[in-house]
């Protein structure tokens, strides 16, 4: 089956706020946009790193969550029907001899686009990995991460299931193990191994973890993974170093690793660029980078006077969409038009305007 190809007036890369207001600001313009990230759902950083603490800065809101700001720019874009890719990472971009440009995913989508917006914030967020390599060889398989297919239940039927981490997304994955075990014809052992005996999390979930250790369902180990066994191409166990000192086994057919995330430049990094101290440099009247018709928003951009702000990006979307007409329609005249008063606005935001009375 051939890879996907994609032709596109404009590709985002990035779903955070700034990402999704860059679709909203070209639906103004009548251009369709296909978003790609790198994590499974919108929202980037305010969803992965605090999803339910309070924002203060976004205009005209007195106070939102990661979430919230997520959901309402959601819906705020609903109207443009932008197309999402999700778990996806842009491995390369390419010029073509017409000057449009082609992005290919690790995912093996192709793109070909006439402009390209890169809202990537600080990098790609990606799961963090134990420090043991040869655990590389089992994912996919034995060694589950945050966006990996979820376990089906009979997988844990009579199988040994190890968690790491010791925040609230590795508690609740050792929880959902044991109630899956639990439901499965066999009998699971369930280990939740962090550095230490101390959690992170919900008063109600650390208190549902409580309960499953004294049933015995969750067994809670205080120690560091430094290696593992496998006898073959089967993981056996984790080799681990309690807190006491002591170095121990614990047997271990799916590892469920919930170290948390950390974002990375990647690819990013290779596209032809010059970056200064990891940053896209760009100019300020339409944050357009050093190659034509990519255009750099947000975090990941850099320009004197730069702040790393919500709001910063919000402003650098706006010029980028209007920049990058002479890209997507060289023929179309642009003109500034209002929300508040312009019919085609209204129109194309599926809003009608009220009669006077």
């Amino acid at each position: 089956m051939a890879a996907p190809l994609i032709e596109a007036d404009a590709v985002v890369v990035g779903a955070g706020p700034v990402g999704l207001f860059q679709v909203f600001q070209l639906g103004l313009h009548e251009v369709r946009a296909h978003v790609i990230d790198a994590l499974p759902y919108a929202g980037g950083q305010c969803m992965e790193l605090y999803p339910d603490k309070p924002i203060y800065d976004i205009p005209g809101t007195p106070v939102t969550t990661g979430r919230g700001l997520t959901q309402s720019l959601l819906q705020q874009i609903a109207p443009f029907q932008a197309q999402m890719h999700f778990s996806q990472l842009v491995e390369s971009v390419t010029r073509l001899e017409d000057g449009r440009l082609q992005l290919t995913t690790d995912a093996g989508t192709t793109f070909i686009t006439k402009a390209l917006f890169v809202a990537a914030g600080v990098g790609a967020f990606v799961p963090r990995k134990p420090a043991v390599p040869e655990l590389e060889a089992f994912e996919g398989r034995q060694v589950h991460y945050p966006h990996d297919a979820a376990l089906p239940d009979d997988s844990l039927a009579d199988a040994h299931v190890a968690v790491l981490g010791g925040d609230e997304s590795a508690v609740m994955a050792a929880l959902e193990a044991a109630n899956m075990a639990g439901q499965a014809h066999g009998s699971a052992r369930i280990t939740l191994i962090h550095r230490r005996d101390a959690f992170t999390g919900e008063p109600s979930t650390l208190q549902q973890l409580e309960v499953a250790r004294a049933a015995g369902r969750i067994q809670v180990l205080a120690a560091q993974v430094t290696g593992c066994e496998a006898t073959g191409s089967r993981l056996q166990a984790l080799r681990v170093l309690t807190a006491e000192g002591t170095e121990t086994a614990v047997a271990a057919d799916h590892v469920i690793v919930r170290l948390g995330v950390s974002p990375k430049m990647g690819p990013i990094a290779d596209w032809g660029w010059t970056l200064e101290r990891k940053q896209v440099p760009v100019n300020t009247e339409d944050f357009q980078s050093e190659l034509p018709g990519i255009f750099a928003i947000g975090d990941i951009n850099f320009y004197p006077g730069k702040r790393k702000l919500i709001l910063s990006g919000f402003h650098e979307a706006t010029l980028a969409a209007f920049g990058a007409m002479a890209f997507i329609s060289p023929e179309k005249k642009v003109h500034l038009q209002y929300t508040t008063t312009s019919p085609r606005l209204h129109q194309l935001l599926g809003v009608g305007t009220q009669e006077k009375s």
